[in-house]
């Protein structure tokens, strides 16, 4: 398991009946997770003072329930800060599991010893965008949001970026990938948080499995002669880490070498002791 254990401004505390409880800075927020299938004795006094909860409605959907959570506030993650606000579909603008793939692609392009250029591909607010541009890389951040891609500018902003070193993109990934293919544009590493299920800035259609091996092969050819490392992240169920590295493997060992290692991503528990399994990733490293 690749373990996102460095964090102070995020606490998993606990894990129960389909919910987590989380320290997020100052303030404590109960949110749903489908992988938390086990009945917890939930002990800690913090399950009944959370500023927010997310409650699951059982039409679909749900929405949050505030007591004392402001509408967006700031968390750092070593010389990073990101903004959080109480979004739709549980989410905070923030997946703290992946600072353990930002800690690993700092220290690739650290030790690289040379410019480093970035493609950040469905990037949502920009957590791995702010960690490659901390490491000296310029970053070219691809999403199909214009307001996710906004929250992204000012994560930059507030994380004291320049402002040269990342490039902000609005469009559907695949089709801005096609045309850096014919551009002859090229990138030292790549990553890839691809949704399950979405629509791009003029409607276009995304669902993961349908469109995820025809992905990863276009992303070879933009890769530099050297390539440093491609990451592939999953949030859909059906994706495992194995199937994410054998994908990946197929796509980049035969043309590039290098190797390919998978594991689910993980968050430490608290109050238990145990790792909360959140989601897989694959890496490519040269």
């Amino acid at each position: 398991m690749f373990k996102a254990d460095n964090w102070n401004d995020y606490e998993l505390i606990d894990t129960s009946d389909g919910e987590r409880l989380e320290r997020w800075g100052e303030y404590i927020l109960i949110r749903p997770d489908p992988v938390i299938i086990w009945n917890g004795e939930r002990t800690n006094p913090l399950w009944k003072k959370a500023h927010g909860i997310y409650r699951r409605a059982s039409s679909g959907g749900g929405e949050w329930i505030k007591k004392d959570i402001p509408e967006e506030w700031t968390v750092s993650y070593k010389d990073m800060k990101f903004l959080l606000s109480p979004m739709g579909f549980k989410h905070t603008g923030l997946f703290p599991e992946q600072a353990v793939n930002w800690d690993y692609m700092q220290s690739v392009i650290k030790s690289s010893g040379r410019k480093v250029k970035i493609l950040n591909l469905f990037a949502y607010t920009g957590g791995a965008t702010v960690a490659a541009a901390k490491a000296g890389a310029f970053v070219c951040h691809v999403d199909a949001s214009k307001g996710m891609t906004q929250r992204a500018r000012q994560n930059g902003e507030i994380s004291g970026l320049p402002g040269d070193s990342v490039r902000f993109i609005v469009d559907d990934c695949i089709k801005f990938v096609e045309r850096e293919i014919r551009r002859q544009s090229f990138y030292d590493g790549i990553i890839l948080d691809p949704p399950s299920f979405g629509r791009g800035p003029k409607g276009e259609k995304w669902v993961l499995e349908e469109r995820l091996d025809e992905l990863i092969t276009k992303i070879t050819g933009v890769l530099s002669e050297k390539p440093l490392f491609v990451i592939l992240n999953s949030y859909t169920s059906g994706l495992s880490p194995s199937v994410c590295g054998y994908i990946l493997s197929k796509a980049m060992k035969n043309r590039f070498g290098g190797r390919v290692e998978s594991d689910e991503l993980g968050l430490p528990v608290t109050q238990t002791g145990l790792y909360l399994p959140c989601g897989a990733t694959a890496r490519w490293t040269y």
